[in-house]
């Protein structure tokens, strides 16, 4: 309702093609509703007629194509050294906080949980250092991920903006 409402000419977006994906991605919901009809929840799988929608963003889709493909190198080399690091990191605080919490950090693959999640920024706090050292090296690895987080974006935006100055 509200996309007819805010359409500019209501009848010419009811009957034009992404209006009626709209209205077949909701009529069996609105069908459906009041009434016992169990064997009509096979129209529910209209709603995957939305997907259809996304043509519409082709060109936005070949610009990120093609940076990514201007970038590849530099990428594959950020992904190589990110997994190293998160290895090495791995390996750290393993020797830190295996002799206090053996449960937890059980072995060096064990620990790559907690490389992952400190890493990315995520930190479910399931597996967290409790000694001085453990906790100061994972300030330590908080601080490159969080550089590491802005590799690629810097990396990405370059790239768009040249794939866009080339249009």
């Amino acid at each position: 309702m509200a996309r007819i409402y805010a359409a500019e000419n209501r009848l010419k977006f009811i009957f034009s093609f992404y209006g009626i994906i709209d209205l077949l991605a909701i009529f069996p919901y609105y069908l459906a509703t009041g009434m016992d009809l169990r064997s009509l929840r096979v129209l529910r799988v209209l709603r995957l007629a939305r997907i259809l929608k996304f043509t519409r963003y082709t060109d936005a889709l070949d610009r990120m194509g093609r940076a990514f493909w201007l970038i590849r190198n530099e990428l594959v080399m950020f992904f190589v050294i990110t997994f190293c690091f998160l290895y090495i990191s791995a390996l750290g605080i393993y020797y830190f906080e295996n002799p206090v919490q053996p449960d937890e950090f059980k072995s060096v693959f064990h620990s790559l949980w907690w490389s992952v999640i400190t890493i990315t920024q995520v930190g479910y706090g399931d597996v967290y250092p409790i000694t001085a050292g453990g906790r100061l090296f994972t300030f330590g690895v908080l601080l490159i991920g969080l550089m590491m987080m802005a590799v690629p974006t810097g990396l990405i935006a370059s790239a768009l903006t040249k794939t866009i100055g080339d249009e």
